[in-house]
């Protein structure tokens, strides 16, 4: 099952630099090439508060919804915030949180949208406002559903927030891969960081992978993984400073959904960032991790 819903492709003035149009053509490319159905998509809800309460400041949270944010804050979250906007942001926590839900029977989920690590409990930035994944890995260990949850992120960009936000649990282990050089400036610590130099093309970076999951295995035993996927790992990324190829990215997701399927734990993926100059290399780069998720768990 896959999460989705019209409020994701939120308007944005024209020149922005986040691709909002992918989250329109994805699940349309998706459908197009039957990689899947129509009626594997479901529309998520807002999020109840009281979820997303478990993870975020209170006070943070209250601005948010009553548009008190200052526009230094709104600025560093990448977005100028509005109602439709706010209302986005709990409805894709609501999705990842659904998707992990439906995950505990089905295996595998998506959600179109998420992937927000660059989220801090009271504060949001790099387009990123409340942090879907920690909130939907909380609300599965307070429901007792796993004991044990890992996130996987393998964005371009550390996943600091994510980093931060599980600093003091021993619940959920945080594996960040990403280019040494980029932002952020001031990276957090993850349970394991791996960091890679600009340029870093598909084998050694593969590799690198691989040895970082076998890492991960010597010290946690994951009950369920969520996986963020950003693809501004590619060469062809604006934002990324790294080497991959389509091939490769495609390859980096393999490996992870054969690492879920090896040691026989659920999955969860949203798709984080990409910003390569043509959209229909972002969309391929996405739908690449539909497709192999799919075929390893599906």
């Amino acid at each position: 099952m896959i999460a989705f819903h019209p409020i994701y492709v939120h308007e944005l003035p024209e020149n922005h630099r986040f691709p909002m149009e992918k989250y329109d053509l994805l699940p349309r490319q998706l459908i197009h090439e039957g990689t899947i159905e129509e009626s594997q998509f479901f529309a998520p809800s807002s999020i109840e508060n009281r979820y997303v309460e478990a993870v975020h400041c209170g006070n943070y949270l209250q601005r948010l919804r009553k548009l008190e944010m200052t526009k230094k804050e709104q600025r560093v979250s990448g977005f100028v915030h509005n109602k439709t906007l706010i209302q986005r942001e709990w409805t894709i926590m609501e999705g990842t949180r659904k998707a992990a839900e439906l995950a505990m029977t089905t295996n595998i989920c998506f959600n179109i949208a998420g992937g927000t690590h660059h989220a801090f409990s009271d504060r949001g930035e790099g387009f990123c406002l409340l942090n879907d994944q920690v909130i939907a890995a909380q609300w599965l260990l307070d429901n007792k559903l796993v004991s044990n949850v890992l996130i996987i992120d393998l964005d371009v960009h550390q996943g600091n927030g994510s980093a931060a936000l599980c600093a003091n649990s021993s619940h959920i282990y945080t594996f960040s891969m990403h280019g040494k050089n980029n932002y952020p400036l001031h990276k957090q610590r993850s349970d394991i960081d791996i960091e890679l130099d600009d340029g870093t093309k598909d084998m050694t970076y593969l590799n690198e992978l691989k040895m970082g999951l076998e890492r991960i295995m010597k010290h946690f035993e994951p009950s369920f993984i969520f996986y963020q996927a950003g693809v501004d790992v590619l060469e062809s990324d604006k934002l990324g400073r790294l080497g991959l190829s389509l091939k490769g990215c495609k390859e980096r997701d393999a490996i992870v959904f054969d690492f879920s399927r090896q040691i026989e734990v659920p999955i969860v993926t949203t798709m984080g960032g990409g910003y390569s100059k043509e959209i229909n290399t972002i969309v391929e780069a996405h739908a690449n991790t539909y497709r192999c998720g799919y075929d390893i768990r599906g």
